[in-house]
């Protein structure tokens, strides 16, 4: 399906029915106390909707109302191949209605609407379809056993679950934490981001379509303190899974200790390195990678490369092939097809990402802001102490620094609070191999940046990440219990014997 004209995508825009209130038990309602928060298109500064404001008492409804469908079986006792039939039927709704969701996940984040269209819904569809695809495929285990027993090892859904979105990527991180929770047999209670509600709402609406059972998946907007802590802190919620800073990340611990001892599955922030060494092939193409890494949803990105880590030796040469890359990431209106760099998600966090713009000293590519649109930017700092080299800016501010050698290089990258993500380039393999090793993160690429793909455990070390992974197989552990069935085989002659 190709790309509309941006006059086409406003037709969309002006035509979409956005949802604004909270789905609990299969049904929007409006929040308990009738009040209302306001959601604007960041691109524009225009009001979009005023959307349900929840509190505590709209997640005790929620959480009770998923409690009953959990544990009457309505989800969880259902037959996995009917389980992978539901999230399917999902998928092909979510394909049918996918340029509405790509126009509603743009004009909501301020995300291009080119990424929207090739980025985030493909991988979004993809994503529940490889866990629903996985549910009739995930076998239990038997332990060694003697004549007188058998023990099965099973797994069970963990029960009700807590959800806690980040605004960056809205419908893909929801994608990331349904699909194994919902794979497993679990009921889920969803806190999108207030910046980015509309389209996990709409994606509750096409669940309860595709036959999703009600009271399976609640999504309940709100705000951190108001919605955000009583998911952390509620005794009948069974597990947090939470993306989003680290300082939030680290509350949820607490909430849990504090509460019931719930299980936390904690994805956080990085400042991520990428490695380029003196005998890195290709120049050209590296610089590709790392522009893409740096500037890709306009490096809101927990993910991002951030920090450039580069060898005098090719530190120029490299700059310059940057800055001839950067150029073709302009910025503009999310809706017209060709923009590669949106605006950032809200005000505030443009007077953060400015913030530190004012604080860059030599600037060597970018550095303007304007009505919520920063331009790529590469400035150069003294050393890893800088805050422009250790704070996560989540904007699109690469920062550069200059080393003499491989061990230099791996020093630096690990100097850092944060252990998500990173990269090196090299044509050295066995010194690739050693570095990737060296590097604490969770995912490290070579020669490439990237994340892994759906087939590949995603998280960090570190204040990176904390109780397990999003992605692949090992995603669904985190949504489940394992029990040990001991059966006794023993003759009861035997025994009385004995």
């Amino acid at each position: 399906m190709g790309l509309l004209t941006q006059d086409e995508y406003n037709s969309i825009a002006a035509g979409l029915t956005l949802p604004t209130g909270a789905f609990i038990d299969g049904a929007f309602r409006p929040a308990t106390s009738g009040e209302t928060f306001e959601t604007v298109n960041p691109a524009t500064g225009d009001k979009l909707a005023n959307i349900a404001a929840c509190a505590a008492a709209d997640v005790d409804f929620a959480v009770e109302k998923a409690r009953e469908a959990y544990d009457d079986g309505r989800w969880s006792k259902l037959h996995p191949s009917h389980r992978k039939d539901v999230l399917i039927r999902l998928c092909k709704l979510m394909t049918r209605n996918a340029r509405e969701l790509a126009v509603m996940e743009s004009i909501d984040s301020g995300k291009t609407i080119y990424d929207c269209e090739t980025v985030d819904v493909p991988e979004t569809i993809h994503c529940l379809k490889w866990h629903a695809e996985a549910i009739d495929k995930i076998y239990d285990q038997v332990s060694p056993a003697s004549d007188d027993h058998i023990t099965m090892v099973v797994r069970e859904p963990i029960g009700v679950v807590g959800l806690v979105l980040p605004w960056n990527f809205p419908l893909l991180m929801l994608a990331w934490k349904i699909g194994p929770a919902l794979a497993a047999g679990c009921s889920v209670v969803v806190k999108p981001a207030v910046e980015t509600t509309l389209t996990a709402l709409r994606m509750a609406e096409l669940a309860m379509e595709a036959g999703l059972p009600r009271g399976v998946l609640n999504i309940v907007p709100g705000g951190g303190t108001a919605v955000g802590e009583p998911i952390g802190r509620h005794m009948d919620i069974d597990m947090v899974s939470f993306t989003g800073s680290t300082i939030i990340g680290k509350r949820f611990l607490s909430y849990s200790a504090e509460s019931n001892a719930k299980e936390v599955v904690l994805e956080m922030g990085g400042k991520n390195p990428a490695i380029v060494m003196e005998d890195a092939e290709n120049l050209d193409r590296v610089a590709a990678h790392i522009v893409n890494g740096a500037f890709w949803n306009m490096g809101e990105n927990c993910s991002a490369s951030s920090r450039l880590i580069v060898h005098k030796d090719v530190k120029a040469e490299l700059l310059e092939r940057i800055a001839h890359h950067a150029k073709h990431w302009n910025i503009g209106d999310p809706l017209n097809p060709k923009t590669r760099m949106g605006a950032l998600v809200s005000r505030a966090h443009f007077a953060k990402v400015c913030g530190y713009l004012e604080q860059a000293e030599d600037v060597v590519i970018g550095g303007n802001a304007n009505g919520g649109f920063v331009e790529a930017t590469v400035v150069e700092v003294p050393g890893n102490d800088a805050p422009l080299a250790r704070e996560e800016i989540f904007g699109p501010v690469l920062s550069v620094i200059e080393v003499s050698g491989f061990d230099e290089a791996i020093k630096l990258a690990n100097d850092t609070d944060y252990g998500l993500c990173a990269s090196i380039f090299t044509a050295n393999a066995k010194r690739a191999i050693r570095g990737a090793r060296s590097i604490r993160a969770g995912t490290v690429t070579v020669n490439s940046f990237g994340e892994g793909d759906i087939t590949t455990p995603f998280g960090g070390y570190k204040q990176s990440g904390f109780g397990g992974r999003d992605n692949s197989i090992h995603a669904h552990d985190q949504y489940t219990q394992l029990k040990t069935i001991w059966i006794d085989l023993a003759d009861d002659a035997d025994e009385a014997v004995n």
